[in-house]
């Protein structure tokens, strides 16, 4: 059994990639409900724990929609971003943006007509309670997401350069086939399977073509959209989350020290997963200019490789420097 979604030539020529902080801000107050909790992400969830009994959140508003015992959540939480990569501002205006008539769809198709307190609340007052909403979810950003936003969009750009790498080395087929063991392309259909689906649905598909966002603080899950008022949005796991909270935690290798030095040591391990120069002089204590010394050796040796993406060059290790580590490629 599968949910399916039909593109055509025109959707799939619409379709892209986008990085969202609004999205990873939701995916991980759903992680800290346990809905669908993904173990990559443990140390930020005892982090973030740790961080709300020190000074709690108020979700009231958020909180009800987000975490109840439907199996679905108000789509207009997180509206399709309209570019690559649009900044937690922005998406909270598209939140507010949000009409009263799509509200109050979104709300009957996960609650039925009969809305509990804080959907009830909503429906009546959609504006207003837009805005309380956009409010709260930007406070939980800027606690919970923030801090490690750069190293979180060092491995959502990562992904996205791979995703691109595949689409032109095969096309959709080689890109969906890659993207989550769940989902596979066949003849106009993007069908995604595994446990969870135990019928056959069909999304009723957004206008346009798909947005495919990688998310860091989400579960093991593929999600989409099944009904939107905007594009259609596909979210999966990001490519080399393991590797995000243990990066750079454990001391290198002795060895790996006696051959390359403390620094470049500890470069390689960090490099586990992706980053910034900027990321790389703050989380080791040293310049940026020294950083750069640095990598040129190692990228000079096979150890390390680097991409452009967007305004930013990110550095992660080759087969070669991980076997260094002595793990795979973002593991």
């Amino acid at each position: 059994m599968a949910l399916t979604i039909h593109l055509g030539v025109a959707e799939l020529a619409a379709t892209r990639f986008s990085v969202s902080p609004l999205s990873e801000t939701v995916a991980g107050l759903q992680q800290l409900s346990g809905r669908d909790r993904n173990p990559v992400n443990l140390r930020w969830l005892h982090w973030a724990a740790d961080e709300l009994a020190r000074r709690p959140l108020d979700l009231s508003h958020t909180w009800p929609l987000l975490v109840s015992d439907r199996p679905s959540w108000p789509e207009f939480l997180v509206p399709a971003p309209s570019g690559a990569g649009s900044s937690i501002d922005d998406e909270l205006a598209a939140l507010r943006r949000t009409t009263a008539r799509q509200v109050r769809a979104s709300l009957r198709r996960v609650f039925g007509e009969r809305l509990p307190d804080v959907a009830a609340a909503l429906a009546a007052r959609p504006a207003a309670g837009l805005r309380a909403i956009a409010a709260e979810l930007s406070t939980a950003h800027e606690r919970l997401v923030a801090p490690h936003w750069p190293r979180i969009r060092s491995v959502l750009d990562a992904d996205v350069g791979h995703r691109a790498r595949r689409l032109a080395a095969g096309g959709a087929e080689k890109l969906f086939a890659d993207l989550h063991p769940d989902l596979r392309w066949c003849d106009g259909r993007l069908m995604l399977g595994g446990e969870r689906w135990r019928t056959e649905r069909v999304v009723n598909r957004g206008p346009g073509g798909l947005v495919l966002i990688p998310v860091v603080l989400g579960s093991p899950y593929v999600l989409v959209k099944q009904s939107t008022s905007t594009q259609t949005t596909v979210r999966y796991p990001a490519r080399g989350v393991g590797a995000l909270w243990t990066a750079g935690t454990r001391p290198s290798a002795g060895s790996t020290v006696r051959l390359l030095g403390r620094v470049r040591a500890e470069l390689l391990e960090t490099l586990r997963s992706p980053a910034t120069t900027t990321d790389l002089a703050r989380a080791l204590g040293v310049t940026p200019s020294a950083v750069s010394q640095h990598l040129g050796v190692l990228r000079e040796s096979g150890l390390v490789a680097r991409e452009r993406c967007g305004r930013n060059v990110l550095y992660m290790t080759t087969a070669l420097g991980a076997s260094l580590c002595g793990t795979p490629p973002g593991g």
